[in-house]
Order: C-alpha cells, then sequence, then structure tokens
C-alpha cells in the first residue's frame, strides 16, 4: 500500500521509500531497537533523520542486533514525505551522526520493500583472535583466545551444522516461542594471520544462535567437543550440551541479500526473535 502524508489543507504529499545501508561499531550502544532508557543505533539514527526530514522517522531493520555486536550491512529504511535529493540525505545525516555510525549508502526503492519481510538471507561473521596477546586498539572486534586451535577440526564439526535442523540447543533466553527450525546455508572458516573468521549464512537465526555456534566450534578447536558431538548435541535440544554463548564484540552482521523484486506484504506476522 502506497503511504501518503495529507496536509491541513487537504493536499496529498507523496511519500518516498528510502533503504539505507548501515555500518556501525556497537561497543557504546545497548543494540540496534530503540529503547526508552538506554542509547541504541536505531534511537541515534532515528534522531537524526528528523532533524533531516523535518518529520519523525519510523525504521523498519532486517534484523535487531544486541547490545555490542556491529554491523557492516545492515539494512533499514523508512519512509518520507522530504524532497531532499538521496544523495543530500546520506551526506547531512552522515554529518550529523556520531563516528561509530555512518550509511554506507542511500537509495530509493519501490514503496513495497519491507527490510524485514523480504530479507532472503543474512551473512554473520564471527571473529577470534588466536594468539598469546591481545591488541588494545581493535579489542572491541574480536574475541581473544590464546590456546592454538584446531581448525580443522572446527571445520569438520561446521559441516553437520549445515541444511535445516532444529536448533533449540543453540538458542539463547530470549524469544524462545520462535520455532527453532532454522536453515544454515553455507558455514565458511577461515584462517588469515592469527584471525579464525567463522562466516554463517542462513535465512534468519535465533536469539544468540551464532554466538552459542561459534563457542560450540571454538570447544571443538580446543579439544573439549569431538566434530561428531554436533549431531548429538542438536539432537539433544538441550541449551546444556552445547558451547558457550561468546561476547558479542566479535560478531558483525555482513550482509542482508535481497529478491530483486518485493511483492506487497499482505500479512504482518509476528516477527520471530532475531540472531542478535
Amino acid at each position: 500500500m502506497k503511504i501518503v502524508t495529507v496536509l491541513k489543507t487537504g493536499a496529498v504529499l507523496k511519500t518516498r521509500n528510502i533503504r539505507l545501508t548501515v555500518e556501525y561499531d556497537g561497543t557504546a550502544y545497548s543494540g540496534w531497537q530503540k529503547q526508552r532508557e538506554s542509547q541504541t543505533v536505531q534511537g541515534t539514527l532515528e534522531d537524526r533523520l528528523k532533524q533531516v526530514c523535518g518529520h519523525p522517522i519510523d525504521l523498519l531493520v532486517a534484523g535487531r542486533t544486541d547490545s555490542g555486536v556491529h554491523g557492516l550491512g545492515q539494512t533499514a529504511n523508512f519512509h518520507t514525505s522530504s524532497t531532499m535529493p538521496i544523495a543530500k540525505i546520506q551526506n547531512v545525516l552522515n554529518h550529523l551522526l556520531p563516528r561509530d555510525i555512518r550509511i554506507v549508502k542511500a537509495q530509493e526503492v519501490p514503496d513495497t520493500f519491507h527490510s524485514t519481510y523480504h530479507a532472503k538471507a543474512k551473512l554473520y561473521r564471527y571473529v577470534i583472535r588466536n594468539s598469546k596477546d591481545h591488541t588494545v586498539f581493535d579489542r572491541h572486534t574480536y574475541h581473544h583466545v590464546r590456546t592454538t586451535l584446531n581448525v580443522a577440526a572446527m571445520k569438520k564439526a561446521a559441516k553437520l551444522l549445515i541444511g535445516t535442523h532444529d536448533f533449540t540447543a543453540f538458542r539463547g533466553t530470549l524469544g524462545k516461542w520462535a520455532n527453532p527450525k532454522r536453515t544454515i546455508t553455507k558455514i565458511q572458516i577461515q584462517k588469515k594471520g592469527d584471525e579464525i573468521i567463522l562466516e554463517y549464512t542462513g535465512v534468519s537465526f535465533l536469539h544468540q544462535m551464532i554466538r552459542i555456534l561459534s563457542g560450540t566450534l571454538l570447544y571443538v578447536g580446543l579439544g573439549k567437543f569431538k566434530p561428531s558431538d554436533i549431531k548429538e548435541i542438536l539432537k539433544s535440544k538441550d541449551r546444556k550440551k552445547a558451547g558457550p554463548t561468546l561476547p558479542p564484540n566479535g560478531l558483525f552482521l555482513v550482509k542482508v541479500y535481497y529478491p530483486t523484486t518485493f511483492p506487497p506484504v499482505k500479512k504482518r506476522v509476528k516477527r520471530e526473535s532475531e540472531e542478535e
């Protein structure tokens, strides 16, 4: 449905649907979702967008990230009656935003586009620095592990997580009403210098699922679990059987995938609890 604004005079202003690709360091924020008493990425963005567009803004988002989690390619959209050119919206917004939030791209999209409901898949990355010493300056963007990890065993275990499974054992405390069945289409583990990078591609994820999966694969790398234990952990549906929930600072929402067309969303289903 096309959104319009009706003025007191009776005139009708057409609105535009603007899609934003957002990059942020989540260290200083209590997650994405707006909260009354805490500083969040959504709240900060909506405050600055109100200044830019001249009216209150309600941002829709691909997936809500938790406190301390970072975004490299978060996707959000909003409707506005502002006639300001897209390039200027991006430039002015970046000028007003704090330095830990940046608009990578702004574009006008069809009225039917919805960041949440049209998302086909998401790519998350978890970064482990596997070295004796940590570095001071980027300590908020990785999880430090001193003991040398068996990356080959981690890769073997990761293969058992690919596909559609009941991920109850890998679910956090929130969103327990959500369907625990999820589909992971790809897990890639790379070692680059001192960093071990775990990347997960899937349609959607449960609350803290990526951090628990990463903690479980970490335990495999440490020799606390065997790769074959993954099957039993999945089957158990018992959170206590899986590995720890790793800290949020190593987690990034890298990219959100969308189709080329955006049919109207006729029914607003209750949004399931997102990963972070």
